[in-house]
């Protein structure tokens, strides 16, 4: 809603052809500027929308693009018609024009074009960058979008609680942001990497939903879509309930968020994969099931091979039709392979009469062929692609060629959207040395009981989930260990004694030891999902003053150099290395 003031009646997006003969007062940003003989027509521009004014030839005024101004004048019906701008069919024919900021610098790139422009230069003016149409879209989504998810929280009754942004460091995880403390000498704070230990004390606190859109803070290397220092996060807890209860929560949530904003309702429930299922198939726990290649492991077919890549190596199979392409088809998806440290790519095609040809055919044997057919089912026209080396590294090249064909072979609908659960992942891993550690989150349930546990460490499950969307990992979440005992007897198994949990973890323990509810919860990506819905490939596109990929800010300089008589005060000497 605009108020009517001395400055418009009215933004730039409302009038229409019903208001032509009505005097109105606008403002704006000069957006264009267009002269015919004697006469100026402006396109203004503010958050809502454009119009076009007219300026008289007795105005004797000079304007620049991105000049803010005010006008008054009568709306007019125009007789060229825009039928691409909302306001198209009128125009204002200006009595009366004020300046209210000049814009007296060279702009440093055109607004409307500035998604082009270098990532630096355009976040060292972002303001200016904010104010291109996209980007006030981009505004405009998110708050929607936040709206949307309060509301729906609220209407479940989950109670909305801000927890604190300077708290203790936390020994797992991401590293932390540390804020030194000016009282306390030689002690710091932290920036939470998540509400994670106060949504569950809240639990202990007998309350029953909790919810928030939270800061969180991490110093992590920048990638695509992951925020070098800060993101948001849609987190919520629920006491006395169960994993499935978090699942109707999240489906819903989310069903509505792309019905109402992305047009595209998915169906429920979605789909689920267990953590060994999706590295079975998929090689990932992330997996984009809008591609539907499937990942085989031949390991055992090539027991008795000749083909020294093959020898020794965990093999990896993915059979996909690659129709007329040729030679230089197969040669650049080596070649981008190799790029990312594989060994290389074999492959065969299927001929049309069904015989392999090509690639490493004369290194297959009858026997191999045979299983190979009964397992892929290959027919005539495809080609069977193989991954060979040592299992982690098969595993991960796998994974990079099943997307790198996905988007070569135009497998994947843009459009589209798919939902899928991962669930059940390992509680413990070894490391390298042959240790047991935990895999993931150590504050998790663990299934089967405690007992089994013990018996079978690495066969141990955790009630632990990630929703998946189109390959991102959109939220994650687990049934929480409620029991003090427990994390004893668990951190036990990964060789730490109690003192540990005592005294790194103090206030889960403490309070648990009070009698603490069944709890589980979840923590979503706002700025994950902003991207997702806007088809962003970078996830600050989607922030409105974003760090760079290095984590720094050119629009604040930040970070920077502070007085030496701020480090005094918080008791810190900078040491040259």
């Amino acid at each position: 809603m605009i108020l009517e003031n001395k400055y418009r009646t009215c933004d730039l997006g409302s009038l229409r052809i019903e208001d032509v003969g009505k005097t109105v007062r606008l403002a704006g940003f000069v957006d264009t500027i267009r002269k015919l003989g004697g006469i100026t027509f402006v396109v203004l521009r503010d958050f809502y929308g454009k119009t076009q004014i007219i300026l008289p030839e007795t105005m004797e005024i000079s304007l620049n693009k991105e000049d803010v101004i005010s006008v008054e004048g009568k709306v007019s019906e125009r007789s060229s018609k825009n039928p691409n701008m909302p306001t198209g069919d009128i125009e204002v024919l200006v009595e009366r024009l004020e300046i209210l900021g000049k814009c007296e610098k060279t702009l440093p790139f055109e607004i409307k074009t500035s998604k082009s422009v270098n990532e630096d230069l355009r976040l060292k003016y972002r303001y200016l960058d904010l104010r291109a149409d996209y980007n006030k879209e981009m505004l405009k989504l998110r708050s929607d979008l936040m709206q949307y998810v309060r509301n729906f929280m609220h209407d479940l009754g989950f109670l909305e609680v801000q927890t604190p942004i300077l708290t203790s460091s936390s020994p797992e995880g991401a590293r932390d942001f540390l804020v030194p403390s000016r009282l306390n000498k030689g002690k710091f704070y932290a920036l939470p990497q998540a509400p994670q230990q106060f949504k569950q004390l809240l639990m202990t606190s007998g309350v029953d939903k909790y919810f928030q859109i939270a800061p969180c803070f991490r110093d992590e290397d920048a990638r695509a879509d992951r925020s070098p220092t800060e993101f948001y996060q849609i987190d919520m807890e629920m006491a006395f309930a169960t994993q499935e209860e978090v699942f109707k929560v999240i489906e819903e949530l989310y069903a509505g968020i792309f019905e109402k904003f992305a047009g595209k309702r998915p169906k429920t429930p979605f789909q689920r994969l267990t953590y060994e299922e999706a590295l079975a198939d998929y090689c990932s726990d992330k997996p984009d099931l809008r591609n539907p290649l499937k990942i085989y492991d031949v390991t055992d077919f090539f027991a008795d091979t000749t083909f020294n890549a093959f020898k020794g190596n965990t093999i990896k199979a993915i059979k996909v039709n690659c129709g007329e392409y040729g030679r230089k088809f197969y040669d650049t998806l080596t070649e981008f392979l190799k790029g990312r440290e594989a060994k290389g790519l074999a492959y065969v095609k299927v001929n049309e009469n069904g015989e392999f040809e090509t690639g490493i055919s004369k290194f297959i044997t009858e026997a191999e062929k045979k299983a190979l057919h009964e397992k892929l089912a290959f027919e005539k026209g495809d080609t069977i692609f193989f991954v060979a080396d040592e299992k982690a590294k098969a595993i991960k090249f796998a994974d990079i060629l099943r997307q790198e064909l996905g988007k070569r072979l135009n497998l994947i609908d843009e459009n589209e959207y798919n939902f899928v659960w991962i669930v059940d992942f390992p509680f413990y891993e070894l490391d390298d040395e042959g240790k047991i550690e935990f895999s993931h989150n150590p504050f998790s349930l663990p299934q089967p009981d405690i007992e089994e546990v013990k018996k079978n460490p690495l066969g141990a499950k955790a009630y632990q989930y990630d929703l998946v969307i189109n390959g991102y990992e959109s939220l994650s979440g687990a049934v929480r260990n409620h029991r003090p005992d427990y994390m004893v007897e668990l951190f036990k198994i990964a060789g730490y004694d109690k003192s540990v949990v005592e005294n790194k973890f103090p206030a889960l323990y403490n309070a648990f030891s009070y009698g603490a509810p069944p709890h589980c919860g979840a923590g979503a990506g706002f700025d994950r999902l902003m991207m997702l819905l806007t088809h962003n490939e970078y996830i600050r596109d989607v922030i409105a003053f974003p760090m760079n990929k290095n984590g720094c800010d050119p629009l604040t300089n930040a970070p920077n150099v502070v007085d030496e008589k701020l480090l005094r005060d918080v008791h810190i000497k900078l040491i040259d290395d």
